[in-house]
């Protein structure tokens, strides 16, 4: 019995193995469709073949090689973003291996396929100054000014990530006494959020404009659907522009919905907040992810330095003498 080609392993691979087997979520099975997506446009360019034709000695791994580099010099994509397109070759591999064992030698030199490494750049986050502005900037006579600060709102209070932000529906939303916000979070893992008063109480304002219907999205688009991620990433970027007038040091960084979610994560810790704490509240699978909130936190390290002073001076930071002194020094 000869050995299944590529084109029905790779719709085996989605249709059993990915949906039925793992139940994998919308997120998993849309990001590995497109990292196959674009491997086939660009075996289809190298090879001249149309993708229904390729068979798996064309993925070999010295051709897996060149896709990986293509995707990082030709379409300008990061190290992280190679290292995703190459988990899904490998999912992909690890079944063609358990299905069609005449082809377990290709997969293992696949498989063999190292990551990148990366450099884990300093968190970005906003500090109160730069909120403040950011809540400020959406203009509230229109419909859209009134939503697009209650996603901002939202964000910065809960952390939510991007896709719970916008999955959701006004049956997530309840208000009054133990008010919270529920989502269905990476991993299938359903948690509630508590809410402040004071979003609690722009919420309510805003549901008296939605939709009755409690399916019907929390933030929906002008058409009435779920906002895309690209949509709300558009958002964020054009009250950032219009905030930097009123708080210029955000034209020094680089916002993004997930931005707003480190900002949620780094108020709790400087509160006080228990590590453990804020990885339940932002659904992170173990309490490593919040390690990276500790290095990003001048402040916590300046009260560790404070408590190792041995010299009797007293520690802080820098601060610039007087401007006039500083330009004669200068000159």
């Amino acid at each position: 019995m000869s050995p299944l080609e590529f084109p029905a392993l790779l719709q085996s691979f989605f249709t059993v193995r990915l949906i039925q087997q793992r139940r994998a979520s919308p997120h998993t099975v849309a990001a590995y469709r497109n990292s196959f997506r674009l491997l086939l446009r660009f075996a289809a360019a190298r090879l001249h073949r149309d993708p229904s034709r390729l068979v798996i000695a064309d993925l070999d791994a010295a051709f897996l090689g060149e896709f990986l580099d293509h995707l990082e010099r030709q379409r300008g994509n990061c190290a992280r973003s190679r290292n995703a397109r190459l988990a899904a070759l490998r999912a992909f591999f690890r079944y063609v291996a358990l299905s069609e064992p005449a082809y377990a030698l290709h997969c293992q030199r696949v498989l063999a396929i190292p990551s990148k490494r990366f450099e884990r750049g300093i968190v970005e986050f906003l500090n109160d100054e730069e909120i403040q502005a950011l809540l400020g900037a959406p203009n509230l006579a229109t419909w859209i000014g009134r939503r697009d600060r209650a996603i901002l709102l939202v964000a910065v209070q809960t952390g939510l990530r991007v896709s719970e932000l916008t999955a959701l529906c006004r049956q997530n939303v309840t208000l009054g006494t133990g008010a919270h916000v529920r989502c269905l979070g990476k991993g299938r893992k359903l948690r509630c959020t508590p809410l402040r008063s004071d979003v609690t109480s722009i919420l309510d304002a805003w549901l008296h404009e939605c939709s009755p219907q409690p399916e019907d999205p929390l933030f929906p688009s002008s058409r009435g659907g779920h906002m895309s991620a690209d949509a709300v990433e558009r958002l964020v970027t054009k009250h950032v522009d219009v905030a930097q007038e009123a708080c210029p040091s955000l034209a020094d960084k680089r916002v993004t919905p997930h931005t707003l979610r480190h900002t949620t994560a780094m108020q709790l810790l400087q509160k006080g907040v228990d590590r453990s704490v804020i990885a339940l509240w932002l659904g992170h699978e173990s309490i490593e992810t919040t390690q990276v909130y500790l290095h990003a936190d001048l402040r916590l390290k300046e009260k560790a330095l404070a408590r190792t002073n041995s010299s009797g001076q007293v520690p802080g930071r820098y601060h610039p003498g007087d401007t006039l002194l500083t330009f004669l020094d200068s000159l």
